[in-house]
């Protein structure tokens, strides 16, 4: 009886699992951009033609592959073109651009250079310039913020008009093909906080540093925690997003570089005869512990089936469930940014929530918060250390790298509270 019940139970779990995915989409798609009401100065970017080298094939990204900031967003190519309008200036051009210092700030300006131009990308743009210029307001600062749009072949432009401003850091680019074609452009730089990461090891030009909102530092995370814990054994469910992908190929990295082997990955099937098969199988060889690499939706169909196994999951594609589900997923302990986890903590009084947009736009506000604050450690040269709690997590410098890490929260009842240390 009670195992029919759980079937039951998952089948319309299913149902509203897909009514509220194409809900979202149809939000998100159809909603127009707010305008820059918080932004202080916004210079839009002209046509500047920059010319193409011979030989040379630009760097673009399919439309529709990996489009959320934590799964590189992918730049959509120009109408009849391949991919960025200007196209990269050749290997020679691009090795002298990797070893350059940029030349001595001449303003105390802090550009962000952001797509809003871009319709795919301008929702989330507008949600990190919000954040950006909210901190810059808080620190007293805003009238040394210029933000600078750009559209879709318009990033070297933007570059380019950065340096000739003389500001003292140029935040952005926030798509990653944007980043690796101002990687290769053989463009001089100032010096740059990219707000994304290249998925290869490919090298940066010098003047790059890095900050990206990543899956990539949740898996992390999750693999220590689970450590800690006292997990030997683990197992992975996985949806077939690239995201959700992204995470479980993360955590099976960081899981294997600590001693671990290679977890077992199980891809979602939300048919009730395939959760049968799961517990089942999970009851004759448990795991130690579980990632759950899939919505929340998802998750708590599964959740049921898993017993008492100590499960994980990242606040990065794990949206905050309906009530309807959320019980499911108590003990589920999950890696979320702090201003989410503890909204009323004294440190993010200065944060003002997106209006709208839910909590993905609100975890892109607090990256564009905390984008800001190392951004102002910029002066004449980059900080040679860098540590702060921020509104995403705690934030430090790692080479040209400012590596962030989550706060752990675990549902009790129904709601995600913050979770205690490990013993």
């Amino acid at each position: 009886m009670h195992e029919s019940n759980a079937l039951r139970c998952a089948a319309q779990r299913i149902l509203r699992a897909g009514i509220v995915v194409a809900l979202t989409a149809g939000a998100l798609s159809c909603a127009d951009v707010g305008p820059a009401t918080r932004a202080p100065i916004v210079e839009p970017q002209h046509a500047l033609e920059r010319p193409a080298a011979e030989g040379t094939a630009a760097a673009g990204g399919a439309p529709g592959q990996g489009n959320e900031v934590t799964a590189g967003l992918a730049q959509p190519p120009a109408a009849g073109t391949a991919g960025q309008g200007a196209t990269p200036a050749g290997p020679g051009a691009a090795g002298l651009a990797a070893d350059a210092i940029p030349p001595t700030p001449t303003s105390d300006l802090i550009a962000l250079i952001l797509p809003l131009d871009v319709p795919e990308y301008a929702r989330v743009a507008a949600a990190v310039r919000d954040g950006f210029v909210d901190a810059a307001d808080a620190a007293g600062a805003k009238d040394r913020v210029v933000v600078m749009p750009h559209g879709v072949d318009g990033v070297i432009p933007a570059f380019e008009s950065a340096l000739q401003r003389g500001v003292r850091v140029a935040v952005g680019p926030l798509v990653r093909d944007d980043l690796k074609t101002l990687a290769i452009s053989g463009a001089r730089l100032p010096w740059t906080l990219a707000l994304n990461q290249l998925e290869d090891a490919s090298p940066l030009p010098r003047a790059i540093y890095t900050f990206p909102l990543s899956v990539d530092s949740d898996a992390r995370m999750i693999a220590k925690r689970a450590r800690q814990d006292g997990a030997h054994s683990i197992d992975v469910v996985e949806g077939d997003s690239p995201l959700m992908k992204r995470l479980a190929a993360g955590f099976a990295r960081a899981w294997v570089a600590d001693g671990g082997s290679a977890p077992a990955d199980l891809p979602f099937d939300a048919t009730p005869d395939a959760l049968t098969r799961l517990r089942n199988s999970l009851a004759k060889a448990p795991p130690d512990a579980m990632l759950l690499a899939m919505s929340s939706e998802h998750a708590a169909l599964v959740k049921p089936f898993l017993g008492e196994i100590t499960t994980y999951a990242s606040g990065l594609i794990f949206d905050r469930p309906s009530i309807a589900t959320a019980h499911d997923l108590d003990g589920v302990r999950v890696v979320e940014i702090p201003w989410l986890l503890t909204p009323d903590a004294p440190a993010f009084a200065a944060l003002k929530p997106p209006e709208a947009g839910g909590e993905a736009l609100a975890r892109l506000y607090a990256f564009g918060f905390d984008a800001y604050r190392i951004a102002s450690a910029f002066h004449a040269e980059p900080p040679g250390q860098f540590d702060l709690d921020g509104a995403t997590g705690h934030i430090a410098l790692e080479g040209r790298r400012f590596v962030r890490e989550g706060a752990l929260g675990v549902y009790r009842d129904g709601q995600l509270v913050p979770l205690e240390p490990a013993p």
